[in-house]
């Protein structure tokens, strides 16, 4: 068990350590909108790739058609958020609230928390409007449409990811340690987001 840790453990450092020395923040111009930059912008920040991951990791542990529920309400409530962003509408504090998603999604994992839907659905999605008004307010000129659906198959995508990896593990000491620790690397890296 000791060497399963070490082994996890390491990579894990890893991660955090060069999260530290990465521009945190860092989301690459753009140009003009199309598909491809849409299907890029969530692969473009640590912040977007870390918590859509998350959100699939965190409904890998929950029962039932949480599962599913989870990763489309996020994608759904971005959606909403860029639409919010499309019409004009400001949110306060987006990157931090980006960044705090990183941070509360992170510390879901690691705690193996297990929540009701009633209560994880309102908390996903909360946070999904910050990513989708940013995504929206980082779009230049070109198709909107073609830019937001590409985000949104980005970001379905690495739920899928999270959400794959997180089935791989397996119910065992083994597994919630691994989950343990990643999330640890996930929140680790969602106090070095806020404090940037």
């Amino acid at each position: 068990m000791q060497a399963l840790r070490r082994s996890i453990a390491r990579p894990a450092l890893a991660v955090v350590l060069a999260l530290a020395a990465a521009p945190v923040l860092a989301h690459p111009d753009h140009g003009t909108a199309s598909l491809a930059t849409g299907l890029a912008h969530p692969l473009g920040g640590i912040d977007h790739l870390l918590a859509m991951i998350a959100v699939g990791l965190f409904a890998a542990r929950q029962p039932g058609g949480a599962r599913r529920m989870l990763p489309a309400g996020f994608v759904l409530a971005m959606l909403a958020g860029a639409a919010l962003s499309a019409a004009g509408i400001a949110l306060p504090a987006v990157e931090t609230g980006i960044a705090a998603s990183v941070l509360v999604f992170g510390v879901l994992i690691a705690s193996l928390a297990r929540l009701p839907l009633i209560a994880a659905l309102p908390l996903v999605a909360a946070f999904a409007l910050f990513h989708g008004h940013a995504h929206h307010a980082e779009m230049g000129a070109g198709s909107a449409l073609a830019y937001t659906a590409g985000f949104a198959l980005a970001t379905a995508a690495l739920h899928l990811a999270g959400l794959g990896l997180g089935r791989l593990l397996p119910d065992s000491r083994g597994g919630r340690f691994a989950l343990r620790v990643g999330g640890g690397a996930i929140a680790g890296a969602g106090v070095l987001l806020l404090g940037a």
